[in-house]
């Protein structure tokens, strides 16, 4: 079988798997079930300095968004970071990393941002023996308005800034933790890298206001009768936190940099997708949440076996794989044409194809008088709305039209334009012309 065993910027751990700093690492109690049910490392709930005490509110702390078949894909969270006193949380620490040392710990931080405050909480958490640190520079409800979180992260001199005082004060790696609430991910991924971060992380939670209660008229969760925004996660941020991967493992200044994953990872394959776009593991919170610590069952086998099918004896041969392929629009290749096809013993004669590509899209679709939908090839632009609305998997494909091969909506041999300055689809091309 593939080794899942992974050593991500000095720490080791037996599986690339380990659980987001979040309700479900805020104790002891949490954690060492975690582990006990295979999880490969834990990044602890945020602790803070102790300073003006942090109070979570009683009521509902979670606002969700459902699939249709009631599916959690999304939870809005306005729970702040630990409330337990630091002492409590260090003792724990150390009692659990004493057990279990074959497993990844590391401390999530997060304190005013001046040096004093760094420097004292460093000094505190050094006798835990934890792996390492995370820099929560990515919280956006609650701290941030108290000048730390997000606050700090979308702000790319004081997260270098911090970084610098944490390797100066710290004898741990030091993993910066990225918020998405911004434009570019890449400037706070250069800023971390300048500060001499070991790793970043990412993503954190999203700004967001999940739903409105339309008798209450207030946000959810409500808080008597108040709402305020929160932090976004599950299946949902998955795309957005793709994307942000590869933009710091292709960008020239971070390429290289060590990334954990996080956002929306609840199976095996989605822990693959951020791995093969440079991470070198991935952190899981909202998978855990919604079905329990022993999820991690299903991905450390499903991981496992996809590596043996592929042949990969190590997670490194996975890391990184795809990340050459992520290239911006212009280099795409306008050569390459397909054109969808319905399989029609596979089709049910919904007609979803047809609505949506006669209202929406090409009316690339017909519809006879019994509902036997084809393609028209000469109207196909290869968009695969119809594949992506069809209900029956596979049942709509696309393929390939092969080099010379005519395409019927543009009456002309595939691979007929040399480069995207004759293609018609430039508009200043001469052949647009």
């Amino acid at each position: 079988m593939a080794d899942l065993t992974t050593n991500f910027i000095g720490i080791k751990s037996p599986n690339p798997f380990w659980l987001a700093s979040a309700p479900p690492t805020d104790k002891e109690y949490n954690v060492r079930r975690a582990f006990e049910a295979g999880w490969g490392g834990v990044v602890w709930k945020t602790l803070g300095s102790e300073g003006p005490p942090v109070v979570n509110v009683n009521g509902p702390r979670y606002g969700a968004i459902y699939g249709a078949d009631r599916r959690l894909l999304g939870l809005n969270n306005i729970e702040l970071i630990t409330d337990r006193p630091l002492e409590v949380n260090l003792r724990e620490i150390k009692s659990v990393k004493r057990d279990y040392k074959d497993r990844a710990l590391i401390i999530s931080l997060m304190v005013p941002c001046d040096e004093d405050s760094w420097k004292d909480i460093l000094h505190r958490i050094e006798d835990t023996e934890a792996d390492g640190i995370e820099l929560n520079f990515g919280c956006p409800h609650g701290m941030a308005e108290r000048g730390m979180g997000s606050a700090v992260g979308q702000v790319p001199e004081y997260i270098e800034m911090v970084t610098r005082w944490c390797k100066q004060y710290s004898r741990m790696p030091v993993i910066v933790k990225l918020t998405p609430n911004i434009t570019d991910i890449r400037r706070p991924a250069e800023a971390a890298h300048r500060g001499g971060a070991d790793a970043v992380s990412l993503i954190n939670t999203i700004n967001s206001i999940t739903s409105v209660d339309l008798d209450l008229f207030a946000p959810e969760p409500t808080i008597d009768g108040k709402g305020t925004h929160g932090g976004y996660c599950g299946p949902a941020v998955k795309p957005i936190a793709l994307n942000m991967v590869a933009e710091i493992a292709r960008s020239p200044v971070t390429r290289g940099m060590p990334i954990s994953g996080i956002g929306g990872v609840t199976t095996w394959r989605d822990a693959a997708e951020f791995m093969a776009l440079g991470a070198g593991n991935v952190q899981v919170c909202t998978a855990a949440m919604t079905y329990g610590f022993k999820v991690v069952q299903e991905m450390i086998s499903g991981l496992s076996d996809y590596m043996d099918r592929k042949g990969f004896t190590s997670t490194d041969a996975l890391v990184g794989r795809a990340v050459p392929n992520v290239t911006d629009w212009q280099y795409l290749n306008l050569n390459y044409v397909t054109k969808a096809v319905i399989n029609q013993d596979d089709c049910i004669k919904c007609g979803r194809c047809y609505a949506a590509c006669e209202d929406t899209s090409h009316q690339a679709i017909a519809m006879s008088e019994d509902r036997i939908f084809t393609v028209k090839d000469e109207e196909c632009v290869a968009c695969n709305l119809c594949l992506d609305v069809c209900p029956v998997e596979g049942c709509i494909t696309m393929r390939e039209l092969g080099k010379g091969e005519v395409d019927p909506r543009t009456d002309r041999p595939v691979g007929d334009y040399a480069n995207w300055t004759t293609h018609p689809n430039n508009p200043s091309s001469q052949a647009a012309e």
